[in-house]
């Protein structure tokens, strides 16, 4: 067992869902409730990592992102170390390609918020943040949290993306899922196998938990 690849893997994760949920939130309300020319193709944009190959995604991340970049450049002149092939790569891919996964659910929670609520409150003088917290945010959690879900399962699972753009560095971009597939190419069935189930059980025990919260808070809410 590989824990290091592991706890890379769950950083990784952690990292990416602790960014993306302001993003699902403030992105997924407005995309809800904006009436703009353009909005089609931006949720399109949104989409557009999710149904593309990660081997074609991955090879426009790693272009843009690479040294010659002015991305990559820029990141190299200040830390002095490339952007690829590093965690902080890893990261920025990680949550570029999982922007459908967070803010889609998220936009359908904020859509199951009635109008009338949201115009009730600022009726009673709610300004548009307070209207968020205080009203849009409880009605709309459900959606936040399967993305943020979402999000974390498919982040530890994620393969192609992070082989592009990450390769296979222990302890800095070897995730678990490169570490299953270095052991499968090495006939190490084993190892692979052990791996595998462990990454099952967490994402299982994640989703399962996310259900069990989501019907308590539920029946509170009732």
């Amino acid at each position: 067992m590989d824990w290091t690849a592991l706890f890379l893997s769950l950083r990784l994760a952690g990292w990416t869902v602790a960014i993306l949920l302001p993003v699902s939130v403030l992105a997924g309300r407005g995309l809800a409730y904006g009436r703009f020319r353009g909005k089609g193709l931006v949720e399109a944009l949104v989409m557009l990592p999710l149904v593309l190959p990660p081997t074609v995604f991955g090879f426009y991340l790693l272009v843009a992102l690479g040294r010659q970049s002015p991305v990559g450049a820029a990141w190299q002149a200040v830390f002095g170390q490339p952007l690829v092939f590093s965690f902080a790569g890893l990261l920025v891919a990680s949550v570029i390609f999982n922007l459908a996964l967070a803010i889609q659910p998220a936009q359908r929670g904020f859509e199951a918020v009635p109008v009338a609520l949201r115009e009730a409150a600022a009726t009673c003088g709610l300004s548009p943040w307070q209207s968020l917290i205080r009203v849009e945010l409880p009605l709309a959690w459900p959606g936040i949290l399967t993305a943020m879900v979402l999000t974390f399962a498919h982040t530890l699972g994620e393969f192609g993306i992070i082989l592009m753009i990450g390769g296979s560095i222990p302890g800095e971009t070897k995730t678990i899922a490169i570490a299953i597939y270095d052991r499968v190419q090495a006939f190490d069935m084993a190892a692979a196998g052990i791996m595998s189930a462990v990454l099952v059980a967490i994402s299982l025990t994640t989703i399962a938990a996310t259900y069990a919260l989501s019907a308590r808070i539920g029946r509170r809410l009732g």
